[in-house]
């Protein structure tokens, strides 16, 4: 098994394990568990498929990914209520899966199109669609509406691969240095709050205007 073969399924695995412990958060009945599991687990690389006109989509092509997904959403099921922080863990999972999908979507995204700013967005995407809709399907907050670095971290993971394979260095170790990039600004977010400054709103600029009757000299906008 190849660097990026084990990437692929790590992030359909962890990714699958997160979609199963939202639906645990929802008591929700078995079934409920497999959409969830199979949902997040193949969302992302479904989506960059399409955008790449991939054909056909890697889990059509290859039933072992639904196979995984089904299995965690099996594990998850019998084995979530031993676990008191599911939401922690989903946080973390999630981190993982944004770190080994934000390099398999750049990789495929340049194999692809040879094109460096595809392949990041294309990693951007892989890593961050599935955990995104898992959230909104879920009636959870969105993790890319939480202020610390999220979609940062996918950006980060796929343009250093994308860079480092650029200049000449081993796909394979771009790939596992990537990985650690990615999976260690996501970790640091959780757990040290790590963000960039936010959109200040401001007052509208002051233009003057001849007065008029009944006006105000003054006027926002």
């Amino acid at each position: 098994m190849t660097i990026f073969q084990f990437l692929d399924y790590a992030g359909v695995a962890v990714f699958a394990a997160t979609g199963a412990l939202a639906a645990s958060r929802k008591q929700l009945d078995i079934i409920g568990f497999l959409f969830f599991a199979c949902f997040t687990g193949v969302g992302g690389g479904t989506v960059r498929d399409v955008l790449l006109d991939r054909n056909p989509v890697f889990w059509i092509a290859n039933a072992n990914y639904l196979a995984v997904c089904v299995a965690m959403a099996i594990l998850l099921y019998w084995f979530a209520p031993m676990v008191d922080q599911r939401y922690r863990l989903l946080l973390w999972l999630d981190a993982a899966g944004i770190a080994a999908y934000s390099v398999m979507g750049a990789h495929i995204g340049l194999e692809v199109s040879g094109s460096a700013p595809v392949a990041i967005g294309m990693g951007m995407l892989t890593a961050t669609f599935g955990g995104i809709m898992r959230d909104v399907m879920s009636g959870e907050p969105s993790v890319i509406l939480r202020k610390e670095l999220y979609v940062t971290a996918a950006l980060a993971g796929a343009a250093h691969y994308v860079l480092m394979v650029s200049a000449g260095v081993d796909e394979a170790l771009s790939a596992c240095l990537a990985v650690v990039i990615a999976f260690v600004i996501r970790g640091c977010a959780i757990q040290f709050n790590w963000t960039l400054p936010g959109y200040r709103h401001r007052l509208g600029r002051v233009v003057k205007q001849a007065p008029q009757d009944g006006d105000s000299p003054d006027n926002r906008v």
